[in-house]
C-alpha cells in the first residue's frame, strides 16, 4: 500500500519511523526543504518532494496529514486534486471531520490522535471514522493504524480528550520516571539501570492493564500486601497529592483554567 506522509515533524516523523519498521508499506512524504527531513528520508530511503503540487505524482491511496492544525485545510485543499480513491487521514487536533470534507469533497476522511510511542510501533490511536464511509476504506485504514499501535475508536466530540490522554500522558509519565530514577539513584542505583528498571515496568505495567481489563485499582490491589512496603509508598502518594497533580494536569492540558 501506497502512504504518504505530509509534513515530517515530531508526529510525522514518529508515524514514519513506526511505518518503516513493518516494511508493509511503500512510503513517501512532502515536506518543505529541511535538512533534516532529507537526512531522515536518505536514512530510512523513502521518496520525499517539497511542494504540495508535486504529491500528485506520488499516487498515493493513504494520505496522512501531520501538518499543524492552522494550516492543515489549506493543506488539505491543495490535495483535493489527488485521485477520489485517495484516503486522507488527519492527525490535526482540533480539526474536524466537516473541516476537511469541505475542501476535499468526495473523499474519505478519518481523523485520529496519535501519540509518539508510534514510532516504536506502540502508538495509542485515538480514531474518529465517519458515518458512511466505505468498508474498503475502513479496511485500509486499520492495516495502516493497527501497525502503528493500539487502536482505540471514539466519537469525534472525544478526540480531544483522547489527545490529552494519551499524547500528553506520556510526558506525564515521563516525570514520573525521572522523578523514579532520581529516588533510585539516591539509594545506590546507577542512572542506567534505573532507567532500564523503570522504562520495563512501565511497559510491564500498561501491558498487564491493558491485556488484562481490570480496573487499575484491582491491579493496585493485588501488589498492595497489608502492613506490606507497597501500601507505604501508596499512602505517601496519597499524602502528597500524587492523583490530584495528575487530574490537575489533565484538566490543564484539556484547556481549563
Amino acid at each position: 500500500m501506497k502512504v504518504t506522509i505530509i509534513g515530517v515533524g515530531n508526529m510525522g516523523t514518529a508515524i514514519m519511523k513506526g511505518l518503516n519498521h513493518t516494511q508493509n508499506f511503500t512510503l513517501s512524504a512532502m515536506n518543505p526543504v529541511n535538512p533534516r527531513v532529507t537526512s531522515l528520508a536518505e536514512k530510512l530511503e523513502f521518496k520525499l518532494v517539497n511542494t504540495n503540487s508535486e504529491v500528485v505524482n506520488l499516487t498515493p491511496e493513504i494520505v496522512i496529514l501531520t501538518t499543524p492544525a492552522p494550516i492543515t485545510t489549506a493543506v488539505a485543499e491543495e490535495l483535493a486534486v489527488l485521485n477520489n480513491h485517495t484516503i486522507f487521514i488527519s492527525a490535526a487536533a482540533g480539526i474536524t471531520h466537516a473541516d476537511l470534507a469541505k475542501v476535499l469533497p468526495n473523499k474519505e476522511i478519518v481523523n485520529i490522535i496519535p501519540n509518539t510511542p508510534v514510532e516504536v510501533n506502540a502508538g495509542t490511536i485515538g480514531l474518529a471514522l465517519p458515518t458512511g464511509i466505505s468498508a474498503e476504506a475502513i479496511s485500509k485504514v486499520m492495516t495502516v493504524l493497527n501497525s502503528l499501535g493500539d487502536v482505540i475508536e471514539v466519537p469525534e466530540r472525544q478526540l480531544d480528550i483522547i489527545g490529552v490522554i494519551g499524547g500528553c500522558g506520556p510526558a506525564f509519565v515521563d516525570v514520573m520516571m525521572d522523578a523514579m530514577s532520581d529516588a533510585a539513584v539516591k539509594h545506590g542505583l546507577d542512572r542506567q539501570t534505573a532507567y532500564e528498571v523503570i522504562a520495563s515496568m512501565v511497559k510491564g505495567t500498561g501491558t498487564l492493564a491493558y491485556d488484562s481489563k481490570l480496573a487499575p485499582a484491582l491491579l493496585r490491589d493485588q501488589v498492595t500486601s497489608p502492613a506490606g512496603t507497597t501500601i507505604k509508598g501508596v499512602e505517601a502518594l496519597e499524602k502528597n497529592g500524587f492523583r490530584y497533580a495528575l487530574m490537575d494536569a489533565v484538566d490543564k492540558a484539556n484547556g481549563e483554567s
